[in-house]
């Protein structure tokens, strides 16, 4: 079992930036890929960011040229670096975590970004 716990979001305004975070604890060991993806209301979750424990990055385009993800495998965290945020990035964030298992969510870390 891996848990995952997000951090990092708040209230913003257009054109801020947030840094968030994901520790994974438990069954660690062999997670491979991590990600994050987000959720508006009424909307369904999307894929934003992904990254490979060698250190392969994919992103959407809506997000490309303003957010970042990285990792720390000694930290077992991984990070979503979010620039020149935009209104419509409002959702819950969500990250998660891929083993031999399956995939594992954390419980989400929300980001509203005012006009």
């Amino acid at each position: 079992q891996v848990q995952l716990v997000e951090s990092g979001g708040g209230l913003v305004q257009a054109g801020g930036s947030l840094r968030l975070s994901c520790a994974a604890s438990g069954s660690i060991f062999s997670i491979s890929t991590m990600g994050w993806s987000r959720q508006a209301p009424g909307k369904q979750r999307e894929l934003v960011a992904r990254i490979t424990n060698g250190g392969s990055t994919n992103y959407v385009d809506f997000v490309k040229g303003r957010f970042t993800i990285s990792r720390d495998n000694a930290r077992n965290t991984v990070y979503l670096q979010m620039n020149s945020l935009k209104p419509e990035d409002t959702a819950v964030y969500y990250c998660n975590a891929n083993n031999y298992r399956g995939t594992y969510w954390g419980q989400g870390t929300q980001v509203t970004v005012s006009s």
